[in-house]
């Protein structure tokens, strides 16, 4: 039977992935899960070293599915999603960065967008309607979403990000495309972009009317992509070396992506989430209060996040292991739960600065902002096995921050970036309320 999806907050809430991946939030605004994560099969460990990365994401797929989609589409949707590597780059001293910005638009979004839309596109394929994909960014989703969904027939995407606090050729890469991809610069910070969005969903005659869809990591859609490179990640470590990942974070989907593979069996020695001064999950971690609050504009922008979705997922992996309602762990147990597998470390954009200078000077390794966060929580990481940073986005996204540590010359800007510099914006202000967001939508 294929597998269903529950909402976190109420686990009789239960859909079908079409449901789950189209309409992104249920009604009750928890966020969608596997309603089964069971330990891949002895059969997928037989050879998991030898495949393709394409392969072992069918694989994986195929098994949390269990169904869903004929396997032959299923293989082909994939294959066609997953086409760039994810490289180990060692630093030594068990210590590597798993580089994950080799796809279209230099980022690890990559991997989630353009799964999602392939898949959003086999699951309407009989519709006949328009699907409205709806996606707040903070920095990197926005263009992975939208070179993912550019051109697609049937589908138009509105992206909602802060104004002046993403990167200039982050922006240009959201701003530029035209045709379906529609960006509106909102007069606030992420959390309020966000906002925005899973209002849009919790009104819902407003999102069966536009036949809204949601692009960013509250869809599990997303997700599953991701735990694709933490298999790849592992078994390019020597056979009995296990992996602690380091993970920068701010909406807390990458993290959440390993935590699935870890549930699916993956071997993992542990997982640190490293944050910006937005710490709200390395400070519950600390003390077990969950308090989020307004984020604070940094370097590594991407993980502005003050009120992080994915931390509803987290929790309940820790507080329902696959078992029956009755049987699930209260607070005080899951935040045990939690904290024997995920560290918390959090620093500040000196301390991040300072970072991609050391990086540098040793390595002669250029590390975005973000990635030099994760570097500085491996550096206070007690060794259990192999430490892997993953490494978010390409520094030249982050050029004029790279530029002020390491000087002109440093990073090397790729083409398919470069190519963006002088292409003219294209964006329309929003101010973050909801009513002059919901107006806008009625009307476009």
């Amino acid at each position: 039977m294929a597998t269903q999806y529950y909402s976190t907050n109420n686990r009789r809430n239960i859909q079908p992935l079409k449901e789950a991946v189209l309409r992104s939030l249920p009604s009750d605004r928890g966020l969608y899960m596997p309603e089964e994560i069971q330990p891949l099969p002895a059969s997928f460990w037989d050879d998991w070293r030898e495949i393709s990365l394409a392969e072992l994401g069918y694989r994986v797929t195929s098994h949390l599915f269990q169904g869903a989609i004929p396997e032959d589409e299923l293989r082909s949707l994939v294959a066609g999603a997953i086409n760039f590597p994810a490289p180990l780059h060692s630093l030594g001293n068990d210590l590597s960065v798993l580089e994950l910005f080799h796809g279209p638009t230099l980022a690890f979004k990559d991997f989630g967008a353009r799964f999602m839309a392939r898949l959003m596109g086999h699951l309407t394929k009989d519709d006949g309607r328009e699907l409205t994909v709806l996606v707040a960014t903070s920095g990197d989703t926005g263009g992975a979403v939208a070179s993912a969904f550019h051109n697609v027939p049937g589908t138009r995407v509105i992206i909602l990000y802060p104004s002046g606090k993403v990167s200039g050729l982050q922006e240009k890469q959201l701003t530029t495309l035209g045709g379906n991809i529609t960006a509106l610069e909102v007069d606030g910070t992420f959390d309020d972009c966000q906002r925005l969005v899973k209002a849009a969903f919790a009104d819902r005659e407003l999102s069966e009317k536009l036949n809204l869809t949601s692009a960013n990591s509250i869809n599990i859609s997303r997700l599953i992509p991701q735990s694709f490179y933490y298999f790849d990640a592992a078994r390019q470590l020597p056979e009995d070396s296990e992996a602690t990942f380091i993970v920068p974070s701010g909406n807390f989907g990458n993290l959440t992506a390993g935590l699935l593979a870890h549930r699916m069996g993956l071997p993992v020695a542990g997982f640190v989430a490293a944050t910006n001064v937005n710490d709200v999950v390395p400070n519950y971690l600390l003390n077990g209060q969950y308090d989020p609050r307004p984020s604070v504009a940094t370097i590594s922008n991407a993980m502005d996040v003050g009120a992080p979705s994915n931390f509803a997922r987290m929790v309940d992996l820790f507080a329902r292991p696959d078992k029956p309602e009755a049987e699930q762990l209260g607070d005080a147990d899951a935040l045990t739960a939690m904290r024997a597998s995920i560290r918390g470390a959090s620093f500040t954009d000196e301390q991040t600065r300072e970072a991609i200078r050391e990086v540098w000077d040793e390595f002669r390794y250029a590390m975005c902002p973000h990635t030099a966060v994760g570097y500085l929580a491996a550096k206070g990481t007690v060794s259990q096995g192999h430490r892997i940073i993953l490494s978010t986005a390409h520094p030249s996204k982050f050029l004029p921050t790279m530029e002020e540590e390491l000087g002109k010359g440093a990073v090397e800007i790729p083409e398919r970036l470069a190519c963006l510099a002088d292409e003219p914006k294209a964006s329309i202000p929003m101010t973050p309320g909801e009513e002059a967001f919901f107006s806008w939508l009625r009307q476009s």
